[in-house]
């Protein structure tokens, strides 16, 4: 069988393997300590177990080289920052001989397009991000694109939109008092659940794709919807709303940063190209599952 491996085995990559996983064996998956790496090889997902190895973004081990050159099939989530992208910095020479790897799937993110004044962006739209954190984002989408096509292998970039999934979602904040109901006029925001990025990573791999995908969802919708809808599931009064410049004064610079960005996004080639069919097409759908499945929200 073909050999995955999961450079950076994060939230993502996790459901990926445990929905998708039983394509490939050997998996072997990074993270960036000794110790996480050893409390991930001992989890089970789906089944199956993830052979893992401490990479710190910087220095290569024998062992992670080894790796490479058995890859049929690289995931890439490792976050790149201001001195580039970790994995093609570390293991630029090594991915560049690889004998077999034939696909490549980058994990990305939609903050790429920055701006938009809640107008529509799809995959053709010039990127202009309105903060300097997804400066890095772009370049590393660049730079593993044309590694593509240097060595002539499909790189596919998922541009991902606000991730949930289990444990992660608007039942979870809720329940625990941590919600707000942050509101600014005309925001939107697009979301995807974990499970259709599985999909779509696997879609990715299945087509062998090339090219950039928006994963999100089919609508983009005010900020504080989601909370609201899960306070219903709940059967809880929804947390009383927050006009954003009250709320921006007790923000994170990060949190305050997504309300610098108003844009919907499409996801019709994620549809016609890949074929993928979303389980949750809006948050309703996928909070009414984890809802549903008490132990997953």
């Amino acid at each position: 069988m073909a050999t995955l491996a999961c450079l950076g085995l994060g939230y993502c990559a996790q459901r990926y393997v445990s929905e998708y996983g039983g394509r490939f064996a050997p998996i072997i998956g990074t993270t960036r300590t000794a110790e996480r790496a050893a409390e991930l090889a001992a989890r089970d997902f789906g089944g199956r177990r993830v052979e893992m190895i401490a990479f710190d973004g910087m220095t290569a081990s024998r062992g992670l080289l080894a790796v490479i050159e058995q890859a049929n099939a690289l995931l890439i989530s490792a976050a790149p920052d201001e001195q580039g992208d970790p994995v093609l910095g570390a293991l630029h020479e090594a991915l560049a001989a690889a004998p077999r790897l034939s696909s490549v799937v980058l994990l990305s993110t939609i903050g790429v397009y920055g701006d938009r004044a809640g107008g529509w962006v799809d995959e053709t739209a010039a990127l202009d991000p309105a903060n300097e954190r997804a400066r890095p984002r772009i370049a590393a989408e660049q730079a593993w694109q044309e590694f593509g096509r240097r060595r002539a292998t499909p790189v596919a970039v998922l541009r991902l939109g606000g991730i949930y999934g289990p444990a992660q979602n608007a039942l979870v904040n809720v329940r625990s008092g941590r919600a707000r109901n942050v509101e600014k006029r005309g925001q939107v925001f697009n979301r995807i659940h974990v499970a259709d990025i599985a999909q779509a990573i696997d879609a990715a791999f299945a087509h062998r794709a090339a090219g950039v995908f928006n994963v999100v969802d089919d609508g983009p919708s005010p900020p504080g919807d989601p909370i609201a809808f899960a306070a219903e599931l709940l059967g809880l009064p929804p947390p009383p709303a927050i006009p954003f410049a009250e709320a921006v004064k007790t923000m994170t610079p990060m949190a305050a940063s997504f309300y610098a960005e108003n844009r919907r996004v499409r996801n019709d080639k994620l549809k016609q190209v890949l074929g993928v069919r979303l389980r949750y097409p809006t948050y309703r759908e996928g909070l009414r599952a984890l809802h549903a499945r008490e132990g997953e929200s």
